[in-house]
């Protein structure tokens, strides 16, 4: 046997058969593919790329950046944007390329990708967007990023609803080979119909890799004479129109062209039809293949019937009555809200013979899949049983209830829970310290989990809107102050409306902006722009804050400021001095990230101190203030025979060097 020559490379440079790609990379080849496809039929195209980062979409910026060379040779521009609504709207500009004279290509077809709150943020700008329409040749694929589990959130998010209440036909992926092939047909749709398309990404997809299949889709276009298209003059009520009895109806038909939406099991009288979408299908055939039905023929045998839903909306009528035909009981499974299940009662309502439709509940509304938190094969597997006459493999449900038993107990004895901490050396291990008698409330950034530590950080706002719950707060109570963390990725997306807002207010507020030199919490990303400390500090003096602060592990570095520079050492004295200031103010804390900064020493981009800090457990006597003046996770436990005492795990160690505050015997500096 002779082995295949493989690469990495080839995710992106094979131009036809089998790769080996994450959700995130499908997107990244989406798009070189859609040149591709263009260049095939004659048109001269290039692509546009804007978002915001986010978890599951978190790497895609990273993974843009480190194919700029290949992204350059196809027309592809890549421009982040400074906040998603911002990002929409440079995006809603390059469908209007070709209104004007100078444009150097037939079209630009256009990528937006965002979290979940990001749309929410960005709505209004997709709303004007989606109404005025995409260019023939060009086209909006809109990308968002779910979070159904709430593990990397502060809420959990479903955006199918919000997507619909845009206007934007819904596309539902499966897996990574789906992330792929819908791109490329939200494209296609986006052209056919003038609507931007909207593509939902959950991280089980976004984060997971397989062998997928290189496209090469050939389109079936219904011919239609409708202008659906971007116009120079156009009115809102002629937009809104064209959207909602045009474009709409029209994504119906190209959907149906293409066979986005697919049946499978029996095609004649069924005793049980499911209907889902997204990442629940996969649920669904894992649910039944435990059952027993563990191929294409015992679905029929069993008169089981399965409507797999490419576009969970607009749905196609024809399809849905011809599914449901014949069949008496129809079960929809999906993923957090009613949506698909509302909209088939919608579609079926007052027809004759309709099935009954369950899914969020039974008939007796009784809870089948809950709208909250996740459903998984243990979930689908006994609501599909109850439905069907027989089960052939009834031990699995067995082994279910005996899983679901087991776990009830365990959660009943459980009593503890391992909330995360910072890393070790992280600035926030000093910067989110509060005088006593004060408090400080955080806000979307690594500094939330202050919330979870004894540091008088309670409540927390959407991303942007630090401080301003305070202004809601401050002529209602007797407290007279308090302090707000401010990440400088934050500040710079939109915080520094939060900062105007608060001045306005007139409130005294003290606002401590940590300025790391990254968007540490979503992998690390420079910030998309250039921002420094002396930028920060002309803007808050531009914007009226009052008293202004720096404060940092290296004040040298910053002695040519003409505002105050205080050691990191100081920040207790200095946050007292701030506290006693009426109106707005602020403290900018200045230090590195560290796990950046571990990264930037290891690439040679920054020195690395030859120093390393160990503990004599001979004389070490397990008091723990080293971990309480660090608060560093690389501070550990280490039991002995004498007890337990303190050791420094080198291998997680950033070399900050603040667990020596505490002036202990038992530190000894390696050098």
């Amino acid at each position: 046997m002779q082995h295949a020559d493989l690469s990495l490379d080839d995710r992106y440079a094979k131009q036809s058969g089998i790769v080996y790609l994450s959700g995130i990379h499908a997107l990244v080849r989406a798009l070189m593919e859609q040149r591709r496809l263009d260049a095939e039929h004659g048109l001269r195209t290039a692509g546009f790329v804007s978002g915001y980062r986010g978890s599951p979409l978190a790497g895609l910026d990273k993974a843009l950046w480190d194919q700029q060379a290949r992204l350059d040779a196809l027309n592809l521009h890549f421009q982040p944007g400074v906040n998603e609504e911002l990002a929409a709207t440079a995006v809603w500009g390059s469908q209007q390329s070709n209104l004007f004279a100078g444009a150097k290509y037939d079209g630009v077809f256009g990528l937006w990708y965002g979290k979940a709150p990001g749309l929410d943020r960005a709505t209004d700008a997709i709303r004007h967007a989606n109404f005025a329409g995409t260019s023939p040749n060009g086209g909006v694929l809109l990308v968002v990023g779910d979070d159904h589990g709430c593990k990397s959130s502060t809420l959990p998010s479903h955006s199918e609803l919000a997507l619909k209440d845009l206007g934007l036909p819904v596309l539902n992926p499966t897996d990574v080979q789906d992330v792929l092939d819908l791109s490329l047909f939200g494209w296609a749709l986006s052209r056919y119909t003038g609507c931007w398309s909207g593509l939902v990404a959950l991280a089980d997809t976004m984060d997971s890799s397989a062998t997928v299949a290189l496209p090469r889709p050939q389109f079936v276009v219904p011919p239609h004479d409708h202008d659906v298209h971007i116009r120079l003059d156009d009115a809102s009520l002629d937009q809104e129109q064209r959207l909602f009895e045009i474009k709409l109806p029209l994504a119906v038909e190209f959907a149906r062209a293409n066979g986005v939406n697919r049946t499978s099991g029996t095609t004649g009288k069924a005793q049980l039809g499911i209907v889902t979408t997204g990442r629940a299908y996969l649920d669904v055939r894992q649910a039944l293949f435990e059952l027993g039905f563990t191929d294409e023929r015992s679905l029929v045998d069993a008169g089981i019937k399965i409507l797999r839903l490419g576009m969970s909306w607009p749905l196609d009528r024809r399809l849905v009555m011809d599914f449901v035909a014949a069949v008496p009981r129809v079960v929809v499974v999906e993923e957090k809200r009613s949506f698909v299940e509302a909209e088939l009662k919608d579609l079926l309502y007052g027809s004759a013979n309709a099935p009954t439709i369950v899914g969020k509940r039974d008939e007796r509304g009784r809870v089948l899949f809950p709208s909250h938190g996740e459903i998984d094969v243990a979930t689908v597997a006994p609501v599909l049983a109850a439905y069907l006459d027989a089960v052939p493999n009834q031990r699995y449900l067995e082994m279910l209830a005996r899983r679901e038993a087991a776990l009830q107990n365990v959660t009943a004895r459980a009593k503890t829970e391992r909330t995360p901490l910072f890393c070790a050396g992280c600035p926030h291990n000093t910067s989110t310290r509060v005088p006593e008698g004060s408090r400080a409330s955080a806000g979307i950034g690594c500094h939330y989990m202050a919330q979870w530590m004894d540091r008088e950080t309670h409540t927390y706002t959407q991303m942007g809107g630090e401080g301003a719950n305070w202004v809601g707060q401050a002529p209602f109570t007797d407290e007279p102050h308090i302090f707000v963390n401010l990440g400088d990725g934050t500040y710079f997306h939109s915080g520094l409306l939060a900062i105007r807002q608060a001045v306005a207010a007139g409130v005294n507020v003290t606002y401590k902006i940590l300025f790391n030199d990254a968007v540490a919490m979503t992998g690390g990303q420079q910030l998309d722009g250039t921002l420094t400390v002396a930028d920060v500090v002309d803007q808050l003096r531009a914007e009226g804050v009052g008293l202004i602060s720096v404060v940092s592990d290296a004040p040298l570095v910053h002695r040519n400021l003409d505002v105050p520079v205080h050691h990191r050492d100081r920040l207790d004295d200095v946050q007292k001095q701030h506290r006693d200031v009426s109106g707005c103010n602020a403290i900018i804390y200045q230090q590195t990230c560290a796990t950046e900064l571990r990264r930037d020493r290891k690439r040679g981009l920054t020195d690395d101190p030859d120093v390393r800090v160990m503990i004599n457990d001979a004389v070490c006597e397990g008091c723990g203030d080293c971990s309480v003046q660090s608060n560093c996770v690389a501070v550990e436990p280490v039991a002995t025979e004498f007890g337990v005492k303190r050791s420094i795990n080198q291998t997680a160690c950033n070399k900050d060097l603040s667990c020596l505050k505490g002036f202990c015997p038992a530190f000894v500096l390696v050098k």
